[in-house]
């Protein structure tokens, strides 16, 4: 009995193992090469570029398991900063600032929900026209110009530490325990599952499609706002460019850490592990190699590898 229940456990959670033994495997390398590279003063100050992904990354990982994609989160950051600064420079209040980058992310994030599930026009497309019309209203709206000047205190979320790690990432780590949970102790969890592996008989099971998903493109856009605090609090500067070319990391990081671009299939434990990955291999090139363009060849190149795996693994099923 034990013996089947050790069993099960390894084909249900094989891809987190073996991303586990790569993380395990890319930091002795890493430490090899570069002594000081596990240092824990280093590793905690380093994480802080780490956070805005790690927050995208939650609802990335539902959307990706209901079948969909969200490509605007980068952009969507990129109009709350906006709404940020402004809010800000008008009031003079951060906690407004605070509210309308939330605000703004839900916005975003619904206008996507509306024309995906009102109108059942294809994620890609529509969340690759937002990607291009929220970064343009976010340069409008500035006219190109960075908003600073905020109060001292401000970069606390993003820059601040509390028990060894940042704000942010406790925020991750809370956001992630509770979506961990939710995804597998509730009906509406089960039911993203479900909607993945087989919309049409989701459907005809009675599960709420529509409003699965526009709820989840609705929780991408207040985490982008909630990202998009972190981020401004870290540079202590509202930009239309806030999140640039986010989206890429983040899908990356859901892809790598085993959920299926088809939908269906993926684990919230597993995104946490391709981020690690994705930013421990990173920081390793950095320090190493010092090539900065090899970051981003080796970002798609690990994206591409993932997609080629689900591929087998969905056709050998």
């Amino acid at each position: 009995m034990k013996h089947r229940g050790r069993h099960s456990f390894i084909q249900t959670y094989r891809h987190e193992l073996v991303l586990l033994g790569l993380n395990v495997t890319v930091l002795a390398i890493a430490a090899f090469l570069v002594p000081d590279f596990l240092a824990l003063k280093s590793q905690l100050f380093l994480s802080r570029q780490l956070w805005e992904m790690a927050l995208l990354a939650i609802p990335m990982t539902m959307i990706i398991l209901t079948g969909g994609i969200d490509l605007s989160v980068g952009s969507t950051m990129g109009l709350c900063a906006a709404s940020f600064g402004l809010t800000f420079r008008s009031t003079g209040s951060i906690g407004f600032a605070y509210a309308a980058s939330c605000i703004t992310g839900v916005l975003c994030g619904s206008v996507n929900g509306v024309f995906i599930t009102r109108w059942k026009l294809h994620p890609l497309i529509v969340t690759l026209a937002t990607y291009a019309a929220f970064r343009g209203m976010a340069e409008g709206l500035t006219q190109g110009q960075s908003i600073s000047g905020f109060p001292q205190g401000f970069s606390w979320p993003g820059r601040g530490q509390a028990g060894g790690l940042p704000p942010a990432g406790w925020a991750f780590v809370v956001f992630s325990i509770g979506s961990v949970l939710f995804l597998t102790r509730t009906v509406a969890g089960r039911n993203i599952y479900a909607v993945g592996l087989n919309r049409r008989a989701a459907v005809y099971a009675g599960v709420p499609v529509a409003s699965i998903e526009f709820l989840l493109y609705a929780f991408s856009g207040l985490m982008a706002g909630l990202a998009t605090i972190v981020y401004v609090s870290r540079f202590n500067t509202a930009k239309a460019d806030a999140g640039s070319s986010m989206e890429l990391d983040v899908i990356t990081a859901v892809v790598v850490g085993g959920t299926s671009i088809f939908g269906g299939r993926g684990t919230i434990p597993g995104t946490v592990l391709g981020l690690i990955l994705i930013h421990e291999t990173r920081l390793f090139v950095g320090r190493y190699w010092q090539i900065e363009e090899l970051k981003s060849i080796i970002v798609g190149l690990l994206l591409i590898l993932s997609v080629l795996v689900h591929r087998l693994r969905r056709s050998g099923s």
